[in-house]
């Protein structure tokens, strides 16, 4: 079960003073932080708990080491010709201990390029976890800041809702 947490919305400036759109969104996710790590980290899994994507595939290094690539693809953006989404994602950090790990979309075909998503985890007690996935992106020709902030705060929300149910999913599959 995850329990909402309002999402909330900044935009802020980068040091090269050209504006980027930011927004974080946030949810509990009642799991012991370990476990959602397990499940959030694993580049195999994350057709489990996002599901807009269909497939991830290994493109160079080694998972969970920066500098890592992968392709994913999915309908995470929808496609004027009906065509699947995909993005070549680099993992820029990633810190086991703090939970914490950055990914930058090197390439796709859905106009992000150069975007960062960060995802943070953080003991929430009780057997709980508090998810906090921010993202900056560079602003999108012909779109709207508050539509396409909004838009990847929905998509974004929606897969921290579905990690508990991943979690519970992938638990029956071992204890049958």
């Amino acid at each position: 079960m995850v329990k909402n947490q309002a999402p909330f919305f900044i935009l802020q400036e980068a040091e090269d003073q050209e504006k980027k759109w930011c927004g974080s969104v946030g949810g509990l996710v009642d799991a012991p932080i370990d476990t959602v790590w397990s499940m959030v980290s694993q580049t195999k899994r994350l057709p489990e708990w996002m599901p807009m994507v269909e497939r991830c595939t290994d493109l160079e290094g080694e998972e969970g080491v920066a500098g890592y690539i992968r392709l994913v693809s999915g309908f995470m953006f929808p496609q004027e010709d009906g065509d699947r989404s995909w993005i070549k994602e680099r993992l820029v950090s990633i810190e086991p201990l703090l939970h914490s790990y950055v990914y930058k979309m090197e390439a796709s075909n859905v106009g992000l390029d150069g975007s960062v998503n960060r995802l943070r985890l953080f003991d929430y007690g009780d057997d709980s976890t508090l998810v906090d996935w921010s993202f900056e992106i560079s602003p999108l020709e012909g779109a709207s800041m508050d539509s396409t902030i909004d838009y990847l705060g929905f998509l974004y929300k929606s897969c921290i809702n579905r990690i508990a149910g991943a979690i519970e999913a992938a638990s029956r599959k071992v204890h049958t």
